[in-house]
């Protein structure tokens, strides 16, 4: 419209176009803030969803997860230290190729096998101006929080005690010499997380807190100087100022579980008759007694995820028009697996749904948040029959591993079975790992993904560039 036309308006008319105009140049030039929620369960594989669904809602229930508009599959990889392929990962080099999109090592936090650092999603947010969360039921130190603020050559060196040297079920762990403040490295985890421009960081680890580094001061003394406000209560998270960095860390090491089974049953060997050690075809043998999942006293005192999860989003979220990225965990799905606790680990399946439950509202406010579930790797549990579909059988055939049989919500008894090894602690698998989202843009999530693609996708969808994490085939 040129200038005459306009001087033959009627000015009120004139008025309404300019406001019009006005209006749309505003809302195509101030984009509303980008935020990513990524939930990480730990080794919440189909196994563990199914257990989930079948326990949390019956089997022919559905989870809020099954809700979500896009699912897929994720691809795990890792390369041995040589750089050769590897079937079955762990939690540092699966999360560092999420936080980095590069595979790397067993045991590996942001670097890859050459020892080099690597970029990760949380820094390149922290450097656009960003916030960045880390929620976790895990001690803040483990491995997957610590993949995206930290870079040590292995998982074992939290604090700056163990950086020099630790032991894990009394068996020497490896060191980070290079790593140490004391040899001019950037230090410990904990070091270089409460170094790090995070502005929340939930989870456990205060024995960290008095750990005294190279120089002397502690490791509270740390965080204080560079501005976190630290607590250990879960009460003071109703406390504390939005515009502040919080630190808070609930419990010694991780996080206490929020069920257990009956009495603190687990799942356990199958019983046999002394006449089956006489040979495979004698003899009798009589599975574990059905458990009950019940409320783990221990919890008592303990922040659920979800609470830390919405005290996250409101101080991720609060005067804040650039945007977050914020990372929750419910590790000990992993965990309790490790240690054939199959009520732990759905206790922490019901935890990771009522996060989602949160998120899920949140986006609904904020329309610009991807929200996306995945896990890092898969894990030994196993839904078997129960009782075996050879039970009539004449001879005794049962599972070589350890077994527990779960009384469901609905009545019916899910038999769970833990066979990775014969030893003190479960081991992980090597199956693909599931991811849903509450966004099914094609451009940025497909049906079959490799983790690493999904650096790429959070970062595209926050508009942050990957720089030298370049993707490669």
């Amino acid at each position: 419209m040129n200038r005459q036309t306009m001087n033959h308006l009627p000015s009120r008319l004139v008025i309404c176009f300019a406001l019009a105009l006005l209006c749309t140049t505003s809302w195509n030039t101030i984009a509303a803030p980008k935020n990513v929620i990524l939930i990480i369960g730990d080794g919440f594989d189909d196994q563990h969803v199914t257990m989930g669904r079948n326990y949390l809602t019956g089997m022919s229930g559905t989870l809020i997860l099954d809700g979500l508009p896009f699912r897929g599959a994720v691809q795990v990889e890792t390369l041995s230290a040589s750089g050769e392929p590897e079937y079955v990962a762990d939690s540092a080099n699966t999360a560092t190729a999420i936080a980095t999109g590069r595979i790397t090592s067993v045991g590996r936090v942001g670097t890859d096998i050459a020892d080099e650092d690597l970029p990760t999603i949380a820094e390149r947010a922290i450097g656009a101006g960003l916030r960045v969360g880390l929620v976790t039921t895990s001690s803040i130190t483990d491995a997957t929080p610590a993949s995206f603020l930290a870079h040590v050559s292995s998982r074992s060196c939290e604090g700056p005690e163990e950086i020099l040297g630790s032991t894990y079920y009394g068996l020497p762990q490896p060191v980070c010499p290079q790593d140490a403040k004391q040899n001019n490295g950037p230090g410990s985890i904990i070091e270089q997380l409460f170094s790090s421009k995070a502005h929340i960081l939930f989870g456990g680890g205060q024995k960290f807190l008095n750990q005294i580094m190279a120089s002397g001061e502690s490791i509270r003394s740390l965080a204080e100087k560079n501005g976190f406000r630290v607590i250990t209560d879960r009460d003071e998270l109703s406390e504390i100022q939005t515009d502040q960095a919080i630190i808070g860390l609930f419990d010694t090491e991780n996080l206490e579980v929020k069920w257990r089974g009956s009495d603190g049953r687990r799942a356990a060997p199958t019983e046999t008759s002394w006449l089956h050690s006489l040979s495979d075809f004698l003899g009798e043998a009589t599975p574990p007694e059905i458990m009950e999942c019940e409320p783990n006293p221990a919890f008592a005192a303990t922040p659920e995820l979800a609470s830390m999860t919405a005290t996250a989003l409101r101080h991720l979220s609060a005067s804040n028009e650039s945007g977050f990225f914020l990372m929750v965990e419910s590790a000990s799905i992993d965990k309790q697996s490790h240690k054939r606790n199959p009520c732990g680990s759905l206790g922490e399946i019901a935890q990771l749904e009522e996060v989602l439950a949160v998120s899920l509202e949140f986006a609904g406010q904020h329309n610009d948040t991807l929200v996306m579930v995945t896990a890092d790797h898969a894990q030994a549990a196993q839904i078997l029959p129960e009782p075996s579909h050879y039970s009539d059988y004449p001879v005794p055939i049962y599972s070589p591993g350890h077994t527990a049989r779960v009384r469901t919500r609905e009545g019916s008894v899910m038999r769970i079975n833990y066979a990775t090894n014969n030893g003190f602690s479960e081991e992980h698998t090597g199956a693909n790992v599931p991811l849903f989202a509450n966004l099914s843009d094609p451009k940025l999530l497909k049906p079959f993904m490799k983790q690493r693609d999904l650096y790429h996708a959070m970062m595209t969808f926050l508009g942050l560039n990957s720089g030298d994490n370049e993707l490669k085939d």
